[in-house]
């Protein structure tokens, strides 16, 4: 299996696009602003669409993407997403005001998109690719999720804060069949800790609190773990309180940068 990351930042800026993860060749995880780096024919290939949450830096690319490609498709693209996630969706965006409701375009019985309804811990079957529902604690209902490849699962966090059940979950990925270990993780770090407080209000991490994540479920794992959602402005002083702390003594801490291509 292989994940591409089209974007990977907490906001934008040049060179910054915000969360998006391209597996193999049908599958998103989130849909930010790096899907616009897709040629027209990439973006025809994705058949399924998994959402973290509603926010906008999540969900910015969708409503394009499916303008410039539904025509194209002979087939509507499934969104995957938490019920409260759908109705953000439906409410806020394809409303036929900020855009058309392409649930019912061109009709109710041949739409561009169709939703699909999921919840924390299940498991669904992307043909043959497992996606297994991860917790996330965040300002809205979020998930996080992973994805079973031939080595191992890659796993994300989704928007989150403190997450003791998200260590749990990931402890239990390898008793699903076929069994494989946690091949890598990537885990949000959006504000400095200069900035903890807001951090802490907006249900996000810092460096501190990460530490304390990573001291409280990864001791002793074995798979590396990549900082993802900096927002642009405190990317450089995020990398460097990460290295003054010294949390690469508690895990494989690595940066992830849009473009990276992981085979899993």
């Amino acid at each position: 299996m292989k994940v591409r990351v089209l974007g990977c930042s907490g906001a934008i800026a040049r060179d910054c696009r915000t969360t998006s993860f391209l597996v193999n060749q049908n599958i998103l995880i989130d849909a930010g602003t790096g899907v616009g780096d897709l040629t027209l024919d990439e973006m025809c290939q994705i058949d399924h669409v998994f959402l973290t949450h509603s926010h906008l830096d999540h969900v910015a690319a969708l409503p394009l993407m499916l303008d410039a490609v539904s025509s194209l498709r002979s087939q509507p693209v499934q969104v995957h997403a938490l019920a409260a996630t759908i109705a953000a969706l439906q409410a806020n965006i394809f409303n036929n005001v900020i855009w058309p409701d392409f649930s019912r375009i061109p009709s109710a019985q041949t739409p561009f998109l169709q939703y699909r309804p999921l919840a924390e811990g299940d498991v669904i079957n992307v043909d043959g690719t497992l996606v297994s529902v991860l917790p996330a604690v965040h300002t809205v209902p979020s998930v996080g999720y992973a994805v079973q490849g031939a080595k191992g699962w890659w796993a994300f966090s989704g928007d989150t804060e403190r997450n003791p059940r998200l260590w749990h979950e990931l402890e239990q990925l390898p008793e699903l069949m076929p069994p494989l270990p946690v091949g890598m993780l990537v885990i949000e770090t959006a504000f400095s800790n200069r900035e903890s407080e807001l951090a802490r209000r907006s249900l996000h991490l810092s460096p501190t609190s990460l530490a304390a994540e990573l001291a409280d479920g990864a001791a002793g794992a074995s798979y590396p773990i990549y900082i993802t959602h900096t927002k642009p402005s405190e990317t450089d002083l995020i990398l460097q309180e990460i290295n003054q702390m010294g949390l690469s003594a508690q895990a494989d801490i690595h940066w992830l940068q849009a473009g990276h291509v992981f085979d899993v």
